[in-house]
């Protein structure tokens, strides 16, 4: 798959896909003889799995690490795991946070529904009298 078509495919623009090559998130990605890049089934995985885990908070330093150990072998296992332990713990304490954050905006929402009620009500008894 041509880089245009995984951009489309991820909704990430082609320059990102690059960067992600050249910082080594993504393992050289095969070319064709005319030297464009072609994806396959394991670098779509992988930039699936970068793209998901950018968006969960994860830095580009922190997946660099993730992505050499697993390059390293099975024997860093370990080291991975924790990695992702440590990311999820920080993920859990972000999510708490947009909760506590959302509900506050469902109470100032319903503060202003209120609001705008009793404004009504008042408006209308007016126009009674």
């Amino acid at each position: 798959m041509k880089i245009g078509e995984v951009s489309k495919l991820f909704d990430v623009p082609s320059e990102t896909l690059r960067y992600y090559e050249r910082a080594g998130l993504l393992l050289p990605v095969n070319r064709t003889e005319n030297g464009i890049r072609d994806f396959d089934e394991r670098d779509l995985h992988r930039v699936e799995f970068i793209l998901r885990m950018r968006n969960a908070g994860l830095s580009i330093e922190v997946l660099k690490e993730y992505m050499r150990l697993v390059e390293a072998g099975d024997e860093t296992i370990t080291q991975r795991k924790d990695i992702l332990i440590k990311e999820k713990e920080k993920l859990e304490q972000r999510i708490e946070e947009f909760q506590f954050t959302l509900n506050m905006l469902k109470y100032k929402i319903c503060v202003y529904e209120k609001a705008v009620l009793l404004k009504e009500k008042e408006l209308s008894e007016i126009d009674l009298e």
